[in-house]
């Protein structure tokens, strides 16, 4: 038996009325899906406990089958272990963005603009992130690793915990006075982002973006702090051999405390123009080749929620259906594999509001073996109008597993 989870970060929505009055997982064309649920179980699930705020990070953690109340010790953490940085008991993490602010003089009177700089690319953000780690030395023992696009982390060696520090995509367009940082380091925090704001403005690589009619740069923004986590491993907890496929370095932390394989794709961007087609590939490729479970992870969606940009999440959704869940499922079906498929978002990050909300999830749960019970579509009111609802994230991955 295989096992395989795909992951459309963000794909619940709420009804939009440029759609028709419709979600985009309802107006997306999504015949696999649609497919699939016909013969699966179809229900809500709370990817996000009571108390948690509606992160990636806790909701991804739910869907494998890890309960946050016990293993979460924050978001950055997980992302600095897959960029391999080695961490010590008391060193603290922060997601460190490279964002674009408003151009007033003074810092707190600037406004979010974008909480991910154009999607600034590797190349420029790793010169910016150089640049500022040269001037950030007086600030106690401080860090600053290159990722990935504008996601970046900044690591406090022998530092303290306990602050309020507000994701940058739930204040897009929104002034930043009232959302800096509070708690025992938060002067130092906010010393790092205003020196950041002030040396990375005339940096060559904004006034090339400047030029070129993109974004800059111009900031950084510290958020999600957490200290060394650990996990129990994926094999010796459920008996099976793991991968994870995912562009972003938080699902990719996870997938390695976790002890699974993370399993390489070309082109894989984190956004709507990511290697759908090359993620299929290679799930199939590694549960042909000896994994029992895949975990498929995919951003886009979330990515086009913050944006606010509808036809992009529609696109991804469509691309999802087509060329992962489609594939996927035909490439096992063809090796006459008998397999289970559980597909689901992580939490929603409707566009209303370009953030994350903590409402339940709409999920798909598919045997290739027997009919599980069946919807006429996967979406959110076919999901609710089962009547079937799991209350702990946790607990879907059992649900897979049959336990």
């Amino acid at each position: 038996m295989k096992y395989i989870v795909v992951l459309g970060d963000g794909m619940a929505d709420y009804k939009i009325d440029r759609l028709g009055g419709k979600t985009p997982l309802q107006y997306a064309e999504t015949p696999n899906l649609d497919a699939l649920a016909k013969r699966a179980e179809v229900g809500l699930c709370r990817t996000v406990p009571e108390g948690f705020a509606p992160g990636s990070d806790v909701a991804n953690l739910s869907v494998l089958g890890y309960d946050p109340h016990t293993c979460y010790t924050g978001r950055s953490p997980l992302e600095a272990v897959s960029m391999g940085i080695e961490l010590a008991p008391d060193d603290v993490t922060l997601r460190c963005n490279l964002v674009t602010l408003s151009d007033e003089a003074e810092f707190e009177d600037k406004c979010m603009v974008d909480y991910s700089a154009g999607e600034i690319s590797t190349e420029e953000a790793a010169e910016l992130t150089a640049f500022l780690n040269r001037h950030i030395s007086a600030y106690r023992p401080l860090s600053l690793h290159a990722g990935v696009s504008y996601r970046h982390c900044l690591v406090v060696h022998g530092g303290k915990t306990g602050h309020t520090l507000t994701p940058p995509h739930d204040i897009t367009g929104k002034p930043v006075r009232g959302h800096l940082p509070r708690g025992p380091m938060a002067e130092t925090f906010l010393a790092v982002m205003k020196l950041s704001a002030q040396i990375l403005k005339d940096h060559p690589v904004n006034r090339a973006r400047i030029a070129a009619g993109k974004r800059p740069a111009n900031s950084v923004w510290l958020w999600g702090e957490g200290t060394k986590p650990a996990l129990e491993n994926f094999t010796q907890k459920t008996g099976l051999r793991g991968g994870v496929i995912s562009a972003v370095d938080l699902v990719k932390g996870i997938g390695i405390l976790a002890g699974m394989q993370i399993l390489p794709v070309q082109g894989a961007t984190g956004n709507y123009d990511t290697n759908f087609a090359g993620k299929a590939q290679a799930a199939a490729d590694a549960l042909r080749g000896g994994l029992d479970f895949v975990y498929i992870h995919m951003e886009a969606p979330d990515e086009c929620g913050h944006q606010g940009d509808v036809e992009h999440k529609v696109y991804s959704i469509e691309q999802i259906d087509a060329k992962v869940v489609g594939p996927v499922a035909r490439a096992l079906e063809g090796a006459g594999e008998p397999f289970r498929m559980l597909v689901c978002p992580d939490h929603p990050t409707p566009i209303a509001v370009r953030t994350h909300v903590s409402d339940p999830v709409p999920y798909l749960l598919y045997d290739s073996r027997k009919d599980l019970g069946g919807a006429p579509a996967y979406d959110e009111d076919s999901a609710r109008n089962t009547g079937v609802y799991v209350g702990e994230g946790h607990a879907l991955l059992s649900r897979l597993l049959e336990r």
